[in-house]
């Protein structure tokens, strides 16, 4: 991905991997006009308030990898129990990380920006809604035309 918008964009493209964690994010807050692609390990423990992170991305929900034994034990542990697997263990993992990934943006209480989900099932699936409810309370939309209004106008302030 960043490899392909480093071809679209006007802007200093960053990607985890082309230098230390540390060093990557102190070029990215450093310039409102860098972007910075990378991985989970990217929510974690990242400070950048200010103007210089106004768009969080998630692709897709943080499910965790269904082959991890020990959320696969807690799993079978609340099914065999009567209580609902996935939902006491996959989606709450799952809402927690797009907590935190989205609290991201959040870093002070001027800050501002769009947190944009790619990932469809947290607008279609029965479980996207209680998964969105674990995130800030922001304003949300389905439009890309308003968020991209959004940003825009952020750009711009």
């Amino acid at each position: 991905a960043a490899e392909e918008m480093r071809k679209r964009l006007p802007y200093d493209v960053l990607c985890q991997g082309d230098d230390s964690i540390g060093a990557l994010v102190d070029r990215f807050a450093a310039n409102p006009q860098t972007c910075l692609f990378g991985t989970l390990t990217l929510w974690q423990g990242v400070d950048v308030p200010g103007p210089s992170l106004s768009c969080v991305i998630i692709d897709r929900i943080p499910f965790p990898r269904p082959d991890d034994p020990l959320l696969s034990a807690r799993s079978d542990a609340a099914n065999a129990a009567g209580r609902n697997g996935f939902m006491e263990v996959s989606a709450t993992h799952a809402a927690l990380l797009m907590a935190q990934g989205s609290g991201r943006l959040l870093r002070q209480v001027d800050d501002r920006g769009v947190v944009a989900v790619l990932d469809s099932r947290l607008a279609t699936a029965r479980y996207g809604s209680w998964i969105a409810a674990s995130m800030p309370d922001f304003w949300r939309t389905t439009n890309l035309d308003i968020a991209a209004g959004a940003l825009q106008r952020l750009t711009q302030s």
